[in-house]
């Protein structure tokens, strides 16, 4: 099928791109998933994507825990936790993005992970243990395709974190990608793009959002090559003002 990111991304950046669906657990090489393209920004030249087909977008209770396709996305699966009165992921309200992504990059907010509601992963068609998987801080060692989830059932849905995380989370209006660094240990990445002169910069069509440094964000007409150029620039700035080496949460797709 042929995707217009500048249209389904939600930084609205790229071109009609061709790509595949899959719609079989199956070991597959060399594929750059899609998902719902929130944390993505994608060359138009960019070769070998992938998207799973509507088989996995589902939500089943098989009693001593949850299997949820890779492709449900954050807003389903925070409605179901909380109509069905379950905790974990009441943080999901404030977070795009479908369950493989969400997955990969061991999505959360502050204290509050996608790891803590994860018993195991069907990875390349086989099923691959939470122990075994490296979430780590927006990271984790998963290397294939995720087509399913098995997930913790805990009674209890926290009203107060979902208002707690409803509350940290700022958008811009403009069409972004979320937060474009990951926070470094002991610091933010919105504190030090501030301190360099980048919240409220512009480099041709994008620019970093005055709402908050670390969104990057589309002005209108911004293209693939400014937002390289801005992000390479936000790190050389950063770098050399205090010796840290920022590293990208959106990922690129060449």
């Amino acid at each position: 099928m042929l995707i217009d990111f500048s249209r389904y991304s939600s930084v609205k950046i790229g071109g009609p791109v061709q790509v595949r669906v899959l719609d079989e657990c199956a070991p597959y090489v060399g594929v750059q998933m899609v998902g719902l393209a929130n944390n993505l920004l994608v060359a138009p030249e960019a070769k070998n994507l992938a998207i799973l087909s509507k088989n996995f977008d589902y939500i089943a209770d098989l009693g001593t825990h949850l299997e949820v396709g890779a492709r449900t996305n954050a807003q389903k699966l925070f409605s179901y936790y909380k109509n069905h009165d379950l905790q974990g992921l009441e943080f999901l309200n404030a977070l795009p993005g479908s369950v493989g992504g969400l997955m990969k990059m061991n999505a959360g907010m502050k204290a509050y992970e996608m790891k803590e509601v994860v018993e195991a992963l069907n990875i390349n068609g086989q099923w691959v243990e939470a122990a075994d998987l490296g979430f780590a801080y927006r990271t984790s060692n998963i290397q294939g395709v995720v087509f399913k989830a098995r997930l913790k059932k805990r009674k209890g849905f926290r009203q107060e974190v979902q208002q707690a995380c409803q509350r940290m989370r700022c958008h811009p209006r403009n069409p972004s990608f979320g937060s474009c660094f990951k926070n470094p240990v002991g610091d933010f990445a919105g504190r030090l793009l501030e301190a360099v002169g980048l919240r409220g910069f512009r480099l041709g069509g994008v620019g970093f959002s005055q709402e908050h440094a670390n969104f990057l964000i589309n002005l209108g007409g911004g293209d693939f090559d400014e937002a390289l150029k801005l992000i390479a620039l936000a790190k050389e700035r950063v770098f050399n003002a205090f010796g840290i080496a920022l590293e990208e949460e959106v990922c690129i797709y060449h």
